[in-house]
């Protein structure tokens, strides 16, 4: 197997990315209403195998899984590379399952567990052990969800977007906004990593999404930043299932 075709399709854009001998070698935002772009790559691509994660209506999904030869869509009853330790597997979100395939395979030399830490729509970090046991996490409301809630819930504070930098003491409205939404979330990100750390040993952090930007990692050798993660993932699953 040479080449996989790998689309991670979320609400706002399909995240593809095409697979030559374990390395991403093409890497493509696209909408939905541009699929003739896709249709390109694929056929310029050789018409490689495809797997498919949708977030999309059936409708849409269908549609995507229409333009492909050969295509995987992957669902919760799909064969996996690690074992779900979880309660309700039936409404475990598939980009959570397949950072936690991404976290394991990356891991698999060191044998270490490993957190994948989300950070997008919302804030989802995830444990798997070294051996593949998938054991659950956490989610919380990402920066557009805690901006939009103090807007809607309160009658006089205005709808704020993220920032790269905010005071600690914010000197206006607009500051303390900023500090309370994106210190916040900081704050809430670092102490979730000392409770792991605290909780579990021999641990690998590995951090994407697409507000993983706004955030300081820097200096801490125990912590990744992997844009591509869920594409990863995707990638092993087909792996898996191909064998």
């Amino acid at each position: 197997m040479t080449s996989v075709l790998v689309i991670d399709a979320g609400n706002t854009f399909l995240k593809v990315a095409l697979f030559e001998q374990n390395e991403i070698t093409k890497l493509q935002r696209i909408k939905f209403n541009d699929l003739d772009i896709l249709t390109q790559l694929y056929h310029e691509s050789g018409r490689p195998p495809v797997i498919l994660s949708s977030v999309l209506t059936i409708e849409q999904t269908n549609q995507l899984f229409s333009l492909f030869d050969a295509c995987l869509i992957v669902n919760q009853a799909t064969k996996l590379p690690i074992h779900l330790n979880y309660h309700t597997v039936e409404t475990l979100g598939i980009d959570r399952i397949c950072n936690a395939v991404a976290v394991h395979s990356l891991n698999q030399n060191s044998k270490k567990n490993g957190v994948s830490i989300d950070i997008g729509t919302c804030i989802k970090f995830d444990f798997v052990d070294y051996e593949g046991n998938y054991e659950g996490g956490s989610i919380s409301p990402g920066i557009r969800l805690r901006y939009k809630s103090l807007n809607d819930y309160t009658a006089n504070l205005p709808l704020l977007n993220s920032t790269d930098s905010a005071s600690l003491i914010g000197k206006s409205t607009h500051e303390s906004i900023h500090s309370g939404v994106m210190n916040g979330i900081q704050a809430e990100i670092d102490q979730l990593i000392e409770q792991y750390k605290r909780k579990k040993t021999d641990l690998t952090f590995f951090v994407t999404g697409g507000d993983a930007q706004f955030f300081d990692f820097g200096g801490k050798n125990d912590i990744f930043v992997n844009e591509n993660l869920t594409l990863i993932g995707l990638y092993q699953i087909y792996l898996f299932n191909a064998h």
